[in-house]
C-alpha cells in the first residue's frame, strides 16, 4: 500500500452525521491531490453526496440503513456490491457497530483495513464531572488523516486546500434575489438544544445586521419545523431571507460558498462552510472546541463560547446531548454583543 506509480483504490467508510460526513471532505481533497493514484470511493448516505461534488477521482457509493442494508443480511448485500468494485482498502472513519460488520468481510478477502482512533478514553477525562482533564484534544480532521497514514497515505493537513466556490445557479439567484450587499448566512440550529443559541437573543443579533441596511441576512436550516422558527424568526426585517426548505443541499452548498461570513452553533453549517474558507463564527454551549470537533482552518478566537467560571462542568458531553440541571442557559452566557462584533469585524476588516 502506499506505493506511487500504482493506481490504489481505497474505500471511505463515513454514514453519519452531517457535519462529520462534511469534516472527510480536507482529508479526501488533501489526499487525491498529493496521490495521483488514488481513487476514493465514499460510502455514505445518498442526502450526502453533493459535499463531494467535484472533487476529483472521488465518486460516492449511498448506503441504506434503513431499507437495502438493514441488519447482517443487508450489510452483507452491501459488502457483495462493494467488493465487486475492486478496493485495494478500506478507511473506515466513523467505526460502529455497521462498519465493524463489514470489516469482518472485508477480512476474509485480506483487503486491508483501517479503522479510526475515536479517542474515546481521553474524550471520557475532558467530559467528566470529577477529575476532569480539560485540554485540547487531537483534531477529528487529524484523526481521519490518521486512518490513511495506516494504510500507506500520510498528508499535511496544513497544506490542505479549500474547496474554490462554486456557481450560483438561477434557482440560487431567484430566491435570495442580486444586490451588492454582504452575505451573512446564520445557522441557528443544532442536534440537540445544548448546543443551540437562545432564539430571543439571535433575534437581537438579526436585529442589529438589518438595521445597519448593509447585509443580507440568509438563515439555514433543514426540516419543517425549522423552516417555520425561521420563517418567523425573520418577519420584520426586511433584509433577512429563510433559504431553508427552498434549496436542496447542492444548492445550499452553492450559496455557502458565496457567503462573507457564516454564524453558525457547533454544527453542520459551521463545517460546510470551512471547507470553502469561508470565515466562520461559531457558538459554543455545553460542548468546546477541545473535543477536537473545530472547523477546519478557522482561527480558534472565531469561536464564542459559555462562560466556564459560571459553568465549570463544560465541555459536558462530545455532542451536547447532556446537559447537567442548572446548564440549561449557558449559551445565554455568550452575550449578543459579543457576536455582533465578532460579525462586524469580520465583514468590515
Amino acid at each position: 500500500m502506499g506505493k506511487r506509480g500504482k493506481s490504489t483504490h481505497i474505500l471511505v467508510i463515513r454514514l453519519s452525521a452531517l457535519g462529520d460526513v462534511a469534516m472527510t471532505v480536507p482529508i479526501v481533497r488533501c489526499l487525491t491531490e498529493n496521490y495521483p493514484e488514488l481513487h476514493l470511493t465514499i460510502l455514505t448516505k445518498k442526502h450526502f453526496a453533493p459535499i463531494f461534488s467535484g472533487l476529483e477521482r472521488v465518486t460516492v457509493h449511498h448506503v441504506d440503513v434503513k431499507s437495502a442494508h438493514k441488519g447482517f443480511v443487508g450489510l452483507w448485500r452491501l459488502y457483495k456490491t462493494l467488493k465487486a468494485l475492486h478496493l485495494d482498502a478500506v478507511a473506515d472513519l466513523h467505526n460502529v457497530l455497521r462498519s465493524n460488520v463489514l470489516k469482518r468481510y472485508f477480512t476474509l478477502e485480506r483487503i486491508p483495513f483501517a479503522q479510526i482512533d475515536k479517542g474515546r478514553r481521553e474524550k471520557k477525562a475532558l467530559t467528566r464531572k470529577k477529575d476532569k482533564v480539560f485540554e485540547q484534544l487531537k483534531t477529528t480532521h487529524q484523526r481521519y488523516a490518521d486512518v490513511f497514514a495506516e494504510l500507506g497515505f500520510p498528508i499535511d493537513l496544513s497544506k490542505a486546500k479549500f474547496l474554490e466556490r462554486k456557481r450560483l445557479s438561477e434557482k440560487v439567484v431567484q430566491v435570495v434575489g442580486k444586490d451588492t450587499k454582504k452575505w451573512i448566512g446564520i445557522a441557528p440550529f443544532a442536534a440537540h438544544e445544548g448546543k443551540m443559541y437562545p432564539l430571543d437573543l439571535m433575534k437581537g443579533i438579526l436585529k442589529a445586521c438589518n438595521g445597519t441596511e448593509k447585509y443580507k441576512i440568509l438563515l439555514f436550516g433543514g426540516g419543517e419545523k425549522e423552516t417555520q422558527i425561521l420563517d418567523e424568526l425573520s418577519i420584520g426585517f426586511e433584509h433577512a431571507t429563510n433559504v431553508a426548505g427552498s434549496l436542496s443541499l447542492s444548492e445550499e452548498l452553492e450559496l455557502i460558498s458565496n457567503l462573507d461570513v457564516m454564524l453558525s452553533m457547533d454544527s453542520g453549517n459551521a463545517h460546510m462552510a470551512a471547507n470553502y474558507g469561508i470565515p466562520v463564527i461559531t457558538l459554543w454551549g455545553v460542548t468546546h472546541p477541545y473535543a477536537g470537533f473545530y472547523p477546519f482552518g478557522q482561527p480558534l478566537e472565531h469561536a464564542l463560547l459559555a462562560d466556564r467560571v459560571q459553568y465549570p462542568l463544560i465541555p459536558t458531553s462530545i455532542y451536547g446531548n447532556k446537559v447537567p440541571k442548572g446548564y440549561e442557559k449557558a449559551m445565554g452566557t455568550i452575550k449578543p454583543e459579543r457576536v455582533i462584533e465578532k460579525l462586524f469585524s469580520l465583514l468590515e476588516g
